[in-house]
């Protein structure tokens, strides 16, 4: 294979492409000391900018909730373009759906962890992410439901 013809892949940009915080419960928020729950979601889309951009935005909602009452509320949309060069199509999904996150989650946790804390709560740290076995757990899915959802990316 010609030096032309190998696989490549870089990082063109990473950024915050949308942040929103809520602290739906003002001061009275801060006086209680028990613990919140935290829940975490953590969804991801790809989109093809043009023949050698992607664009993966990875997407992390934080909610604290104590009781029924929700302490506040993070959405952190990561993003990042990503140049990938003559990588065969079959290989194209698993790339934006494993390498591309695993480059954003460092990011995003940052970003998480940082509104947090400039919201006036303890930092929230995140645990790693294991994309690959998301990955595969959706593609099982979409495996089993022949009509449903399916894995694809934007061209």
């Amino acid at each position: 294979m010609s030096e032309a013809q190998q696989p490549t892949f870089g990082i063109e940009k990473i950024y915050v492409k949308d942040l929103s915080l809520e602290v739906p419960g003002g001061p009275q928020t801060f006086m209680q000391a028990e613990q919140p729950q935290l829940e975490v979601q953590i969804t991801q889309q790809s989109q093809r900018v043009n023949e050698l951009l992607y664009e993966v935005t990875l997407v992390i909602t934080v909610s604290a909730k104590r009781g029924d009452k929700t302490l506040f509320l993070v959405e952190a949309s990561q993003a990042g373009v990503f140049q990938i060069r003559n990588v065969p199509d079959a290989d194209l999904a698993p790339v934006l759906g494993i390498v591309c996150p695993n480059v954003l989650f460092p990011y995003a946790r940052e970003t998480v962890s940082d509104i947090v804390n400039r919201a006036g709560f303890p930092q929230v740290l995140l645990a790693p992410v294991n994309f690959e076995a998301l990955y595969q757990q959706r593609a099982a899915e979409a495996s089993a439901q022949p009509s449903g959802p399916r894995i694809e990316i934007a061209h």
